[in-house]
């Protein structure tokens, strides 16, 4: 402040005025000290009542250790008369956080990245209690996994409509940070809405400067009375230290995750069928409109949802269900959220012009097929039209790989989940419709085009 207040006063004269100034300054000084305190005396009575909901999580997965490979050939085990050897592993230990949402049913909410590939989950209550834990179900495009328990006397946080939140809300962050043990910070909600940062598939992040570090992923993000608006998940720092940005899943998002997986055990995401972009300055000026925020419909799927609803290229998209749709970010949050089968009700701009539809969401299996029926060489794969969540959605042509069987014909000629295959022995694909066509080209040999994350690669299978 020393430094501030030269550069305030320096360029005024007059004692009159730099009395003032001074004044000024320093009621700016109390102002900064009441915001930064707390809006009581102690949080202390609220934490009583929400640490017992908050556990600790500990993981233990099993990994073989890779050994050179002359040591798996059997002629070179015999040539030096080396002993049988079976394969050595080692156990790999990782630490997080949770919070307890349904003290009845023992659900635990942590993230998805807390308890990934772990062959044992270990949950610590605060008065020590330790349970074995199973896996209700998994979101990982959302990073959020849910847990069980059978344990008696189990204490929930309630949970608050994260929609409610406004920047400046204080906020209580609770967590297992390097394994210490239940660990309370304090700070505010410093945004809202964050996207676009590539940590995971479905972002929609609360941003607090409440100090998160590793092992609080998975904990709660309460507000001052006690409910849970939040699961931290992620933060900003040099080296995995802390710089006072952090960030946490929506409640309101956690919530609708845990609908998906209680029902299914795992989220079932339903499509619109198409292709959104923002709406930037420059297209709301081409299309002639007043609107700046909104998600332009830039392609629309034949057969689709989008499509049946009378949806348009061009058309922009600004409610959904009169939920405010600031971008295609904000689009592919809501329905990807939105259980099969929903019927919703859509606000339009039509070349300026309002207009309502209403489009029931589709489940993206239902145009899919089984790839086994056209090549003996893809039985175990699902493939469909490429969904609107998908990283390349929009950017190229070809079909989706919604499922493979593991240890099934496709996934051992390489095929995996998400896949894009863009041609299948040099034709093109738009649908599911050419890959039948596309095999009776060379029905003995296929030479597949492979899109997968940012790479690409061929496969041939015989």
């Amino acid at each position: 402040m020393r430094d501030t207040a030269v550069y305030l006063l320096t360029p005024i004269p007059g004692r009159r005025i730099l009395l003032a100034a001074l004044v000024l300054i320093c009621g700016l000084v109390d102002g900064v000290y009441a915001r930064a305190a707390p809006p009581v005396d102690s949080i202390a009575p609220m934490l009583e009542q929400v640490l017992p909901a908050v556990v600790n999580i500990s993981t233990r997965t099993r990994i073989t250790v890779q050994r050179h490979p002359l040591l798996d050939d059997p002629f070179f085990r015999r040539f030096f008369e080396l002993p049988g050897e079976q394969r050595r592993e080692r156990k790999q230990h990782s630490l997080g956080s949770g919070v307890v949402v349904n003290a009845s049913r023992g659900y635990v909410l942590t993230n998805h990245h807390v308890i990934e590939g772990a062959d044992e989950i270990t949950i610590t209550l605060r008065d020590q209690r330790q349970f074995t834990a199973e896996v209700v179900g998994t979101d990982p495009e959302v990073d959020l996994a849910l847990l069980r328990i059978e344990a008696q006397g189990l204490t929930a946080l309630k949970i608050a409509d994260s929609e409610r939140l406004r920047v400046g809300d204080f906020v209580v962050a609770i967590g297992n940070p390097f394994g210490l043990g239940q660990t309370v910070t304090y700070g505010i909600v410093s945004a809202l809405g964050r996207t676009g940062l590539g940590i995971e598939g479905y972002e929609d992040f609360i941003q607090t400067d409440a100090s998160i570090n590793p092992g609080n992923s998975g904990g709660p993000l309460v507000n001052m009375r006690g409910e849970l608006i939040g699961i931290n998940t992620a933060m900003v720092g040099p080296g995995g230290g802390n710089i006072g940005i952090g960030f946490a899943i929506p409640s309101s998002m956690a919530q609708a995750v845990m609908e998906h997986l209680t029902e299914y055990g795992k989220v079932r995401r339903g499509q619109l069928g198409l292709v959104a972009q923002d709406l930037t300055p420059e297209l709301a000026h081409a299309f002639g409109m007043q609107q700046r925020r909104g998600a332009v419909v830039a392609q629309v799927a034949p057969g689709s949802a989008a499509e049946t609803a009378g949806l348009q290229p061009g058309d922009v998209i600004v409610a959904l269900n009169e939920r405010p749709v600031g971008g295609s970010g904000d689009l592919r949050n809501i329905v990807g959220l939105l259980h099969v089968g929903t019927r919703v009700r859509l606000d339009v701009l039509r070349k300026g012009r309002p207009l309502t539809l209403h489009v029931e969401i589709a489940d993206p299996l239902e145009t899919a097929t089984a790839a086994g029926e056209s090549s003996r060489h893809l039985a175990g794969a699902i493939l469909g039209n490429i969904q609107d969540n998908h990283v390349l959605a929009g950017q190229v042509q070809g079909v989706q790989v919604l499922e493979v069987e593991h240890g099934s014909p496709a996934w051992s000629s390489g095929l995996r989940t998400d896949d894009i295959i863009v041609s299948i022995n040099q034709q093109a694909l738009q649908s599911v419709d050419d890959v039948a066509v596309a095999v009776k080209r060379n029905p003995d040999a296929l030479l597949m085009n492979i899109r997968r994350g940012n790479g690409a690669l061929f496969i041939v299978i015989r």
